[in-house]
């Protein structure tokens, strides 16, 4: 092979990919004008012997994919060469008890922002700062259990998520919260009485902007109670609810997931929601500008000598 005048490097063509776990500041390569992005945000918290907690929101600009909510993917960002561009990894909520609602914290890439899930509600509603309403979000945290009965679910944000799902009947089970992909399912009540089955996590969406295929938001399943039957959470790291003897799960970190609903029984705890997930994928890739030439006299001879490949 020819010899290089100057130092070993290696040049990609390809487009190059970086990907954020914690906040930072990105500085934009010197011929870099555009990007394409995935920006997911903190999930919410399931709610105390309530509803699943709502994933983060999900904005996508990868062609052939869509954003959330069921929306197609967004146009590239136009950024300036050389410019730093501030980057934020938005926190899950953390566990949560009576009286807090547990809302996700939102991710942004300068100026493409995602919102956080939505906290579930809460089935003791008499104690300050506590509703057995869900709270919208980047997609919507399901209701409480019990009382009183909710016929709509909760919102999710346009482009991002979907929201959590209905209560129809008051029991001791909760809906699940929404995800980017679908919306959470309201409960089951297998018989006229408090027992009930929560309702599964919305599915989240999925993701090749990495070079595989990762799902990502998906919602918390609710609270089951007192009932053993577990309410899954979505894909893409929902956790499931809690139930009689299950603790709730929270939603799996740097995908946005939102965190299982607690129990009645034993597990009244929302659990967690996940951080959330950047991802921004350059066109120009690794070759900016060429720091070396071929030696043509080396060429010639490698020619010559038969030794020359392309």
């Amino acid at each position: 092979m020819p010899r290089l005048i100057g130092a070993a490097q290696t040049v990609t063509f390809g487009a190059k990919v970086t990907t954020f776990t914690a906040s930072t500041t990105y500085t934009a390569p010197s011929r870099t004008t555009s990007v394409t992005y995935l920006v997911v945000a903190g999930g919410g918290a399931g709610g105390d012997t309530g509803g699943g907690g709502g994933a983060g929101g999900y904005r996508s600009s990868v062609p052939g994919e869509s954003s959330g909510g069921g929306a197609s993917a967004e146009p590239a960002l136009t950024i300036t060469a050389g410019s730093s561009i501030p980057v934020v990894v938005g926190a899950g909520s953390a566990e949560v008890n009576r009286g807090v609602y547990g809302t996700g914290s939102p991710s942004s890439f300068g100026p493409i922002t995602s919102a956080g899930g939505g906290g579930g509600g809460h089935r003791f509603s008499y104690v300050v700062g506590g509703s057995p309403l869900g709270q919208p979000g980047g997609c919507g945290g399901g209701h409480g259990s019990n009382d009183p009965v909710v016929p709509e679910g909760t919102t999710g944000t346009p482009g991002q998520g979907y929201g959590g799902g209905a209560k129809l009947v008051a029991t001791n089970a909760a809906p699940g919260g929404g995800g980017a992909g679908s919306a959470g399912l309201s409960t089951a009540t297998p018989s006229p009485t408090n027992v009930g089955y929560g309702g599964a996590g919305g599915n989240g969406v999925a993701s090749s902007i990495t070079g595989s295929s990762v799902t990502y938001a998906g919602g918390g399943g609710g609270g089951s109670s007192p009932s053993p039957t577990v309410a899954l959470g979505g894909s893409g790291g929902g956790g499931n609810g809690g139930s009689g003897d299950t603790a709730s799960v929270a939603g799996t970190a740097n995908l946005g997931g939102g965190g299982g609903g607690g129990a009645n029984d034993g597990f009244p705890a929302g659990a967690a929601g996940g951080s959330g997930f950047v991802a921004i994928v350059d066109p120009v890739g690794a070759f900016d500008s060429a720091s070396s030439v071929w030696d043509m006299r080396a060429v010639f001879r490698q020619v010559q000598a038969g030794d020359w490949s392309n």
